[in-house]
């Protein structure tokens, strides 16, 4: 989501006299040589800073506070460069200080807020927005910021509000139109999502992020779009994004490299996500469990967001490097530095994607596996990591990439043994309670309907549905009134947030108020949820989608022979439900062997998979290595 800052003080640069700022004016008149020699010093660091050598700035700045120490210019581009640093704590010192001189300044309070949100100071960063709007209450980027504050906090219609200022305020204002989408997308409204994107995009061509979003919303939700459009609208991006002087360098880009024999493989993972997140769930044992004597491990991670599952996952890998301040270009350069051999890309067009330097050509190899749904569109992403089951042959024209099929499924779960044991019981009045704790967007108007015929044919069950989005009223409401649509009274319906389950013990026992859990249909398919909801016992009904992102649950499901459970049409899926709510002595059974069942299989074998994974990325490379080798032979 982004947020703006102002790169130099308002007052803007280059004027060496008291009217510079108004705080100069202040100075005394015996310190006029010291004034001047200030400006002139910041002034350099102007420089400095438009070419990114921020060090040089940084002292520049500094130098400038030493000759006249109530310099507010110098402090805040000093707060902007610590900011551009990552030194977050060092930008709001120089921003108060900044502000300690000029407290009405709306664009340093703005600055200010910016940082303290990315503290989590939340309360103080909203504060000093509604300081800075109250000074200046056209400020558009002050608008655009506490829209996005209030969207982290959950409160997208007040978002919504803020982003709709901004943009009245400055209609050209894409940032604004792309963070409307995200929230827009968060309450359940992907049409008027994408029309935002496609509105950033319209401002601002070049929006890879803008263009990433709208990708994933058209894959995410385009279920009634025919395979081809996805495919040339993921293709589009790269033409849109990179240049096509930098697309015809990559195309001709060569490697020195040698064969495998007597050395390990040199793998680069590149990602916005190793924290708490899903994807983070699969990487960790994976990293864990790769063979060392066979691959060497570089981890790029693109997030300035470091948590305990960061620091765990950094001290798997042989090689941690933090890429958050790296442009494409530059970790080009750090990557064939590296020598990398096979780089893996963990994002495809979600946040913190890298798809920059993918489609540069850093590797000899280059592949996507686990973090996107649908294909990247890159020319040069060779390969997309998938299995027989969610890529099936059928499914190759969807891909830009060639797809190479594990020969198990693509991914394991971290069975935790400290999960709370499942003290589930059928109810002894017969209710059941079905649901899904999957994200709200997944719940489309097809499984709606669908899980609607359920309730009619068992009037016994109610339905469950638990997820972050349900804390906000309006999608509550939203949920409530499409059941309502198909006759399904609010009675039937509990909707929760995921704050009911404060922690992840919490929230795995809380699948013991399941009797059965609903997959989504036509739609993104249950993942994480999908594991989590197994573990802990509960049968999970499917249906076999006819691409990638609605295979995932058929996958997991048949690598635990469970394929009674996959239906082939919306009517098996309903009749699947009901012989498995009427078998009550059969789910009892279930309950109690299905978690030993389940750590036994090829789903929680994350040796496996780093085998598997390992075999692929060695194949992948000799095939590049031999295919490079006869050019060569050719040219020579």
């Amino acid at each position: 989501m982004p947020i703006e800052t102002n790169q130099f003080c308002p007052c803007g640069s280059g004027k060496r006299d008291k009217s510079c700022c108004s705080s100069l004016q202040k100075g005394l008149p015996s310190s006029e040589p010291k004034i001047k020699q200030a400006c002139s010093l910041v002034d350099q660091g102007n420089v400095m800073l438009s070419q990114e050598k921020y060090q040089e700035a940084l002292k520049l700045y500094q130098d400038a506070l030493t000759v006249f120490p109530q310099y507010f210019r110098a402090y805040y581009n000093l707060g902007v460069v610590h900011r551009l640093l990552g030194q977050m704590e060092e930008a709001a010192a120089s921003y108060e200080k900044a502000l300690a001189i000029e407290p009405e300044d709306a664009e340093a309070l703005n600055n200010l807020g910016v940082v303290l949100k990315g503290l989590g100071r939340l309360e103080e960063a909203t504060a000093c927005y509604g300081k800075a709007l109250a000074i200046k209450p056209d400020n558009a980027k002050a608008h655009n910021n506490l829209g996005v504050l209030l969207q982290e906090l959950w409160q997208l219609d007040k978002a919504i509000e803020s982003f709709e200022k901004a943009v009245q305020i400055k209609p050209e204002y894409a940032d604004a139109y792309f963070n409307r989408g995200i929230a827009l997308s968060h309450l359940g409204q992907p049409d008027k999502a994408a029309a935002s994107y496609r509105r950033a995009l319209e401002i601002r061509p070049d929006y890879a992020e803008a263009h990433s979003s709208l990708l994933f919303i058209l894959n995410y939700y385009g279920f009634h779009h025919p395979q081809d459009y996805l495919l040339a609208e993921a293709c589009s991006w790269e033409v849109g994004c990179i240049s096509e002087g930098n697309r015809t360098a990559a195309r001709k880009r060569q490697f020195d490299r040698v064969p495998l024999s007597g050395r390990r493989l040199r793998v680069g993972y590149v990602s916005g996500d190793f924290r708490g997140h899903a994807v983070s769930y699969f990487v960790e044992q994976l990293f864990a469990n790769h063979d060392t004597s066979r691959v060497e491990v570089f981890a790029y991670s693109n997030n300035d967001k470091c948590d305990d599952t960061t620091n765990r996952i950094a001290a798997l890998v042989e090689h941690w490097l933090p890429v958050m301040r790296h442009t494409d270009q530059e970790l080009l350069t750090q990557i064939e530095a590296d020598k990398i051999d096979v780089l893996i890309d963990l994002s495809g067009h979600t946040a913190h994607n890298r798809l920059g330097l993918f489609a540069l050509r850093a590797a000899p190899v280059q592949a996507h596996w686990l973090g996107y749904f649908a294909t990247t569109g890159l020319t040069e992403m060779d390969y997309w990591i998938g299995d027989s089951i969610i890529t099936p042959a059928k499914t190759d024209q969807h891909f830009s990439e060639t797809v190479w099929r594990l020969p198990r499924i693509w991914v394991s779960y971290d069975g935790k043994i400290e999960a709370p044991d499942s003290c589930w019981q059928p109810a002894a009045d017969g209710t059941l309670c079905l649901g899904s704790f999957n994200n709200l967007g997944k719940i489309t108007s097809d499984t709606i309907s669908l899980w609607s015929k359920i309730l009619h044919n068992m009037p016994e069950a109610r339905l469950l549905l638990k997820t972050k989005a349900l804390a906000e009223e309006k999608n509550r409401q939203r949920i409530l009134d499409a059941f309502a649509i198909h006759g399904i009274e609010p009675e039937r319906i509990e909707l929760q947030p995921s704050s009911i389950t404060p922690n992840w013990t919490s929230h795995m026992a809380y699948y013991d108020r399941l009797d059965i859990a609903l997959d989504p249909v036509n739609a993104v398919s249950g993942g994480t949820t999908t594991c989590d909801a197994l573990w802990m016992g509960v049968p999970v009904v499917g249906l076999l989608g006819d691409r990638m992102v609605s295979r995932m649950t058929a996958s997991m499901l048949h690598t635990l022979d469970r394929d009674e459970w996959l239906a082939e049409s919306e009517d098996e899926y309903m009749a699947k439900v009901i012989e498995l709510a009427r078998d009550v002595e059969l789910r009892k059974a279930i309950r109690s062997n299905q978690r030993k069942r389940m750590a036994s299989s090829p789903l929680c074998d994350a040796k496996g998979l780093a085998q598997a994974l390992e075999t692929a990325f060695e194949a992948m490379f000799d095939r590049w290595w031999l295919n490079n080798n006869k050019v060569n032979s050719t040219l020579i």
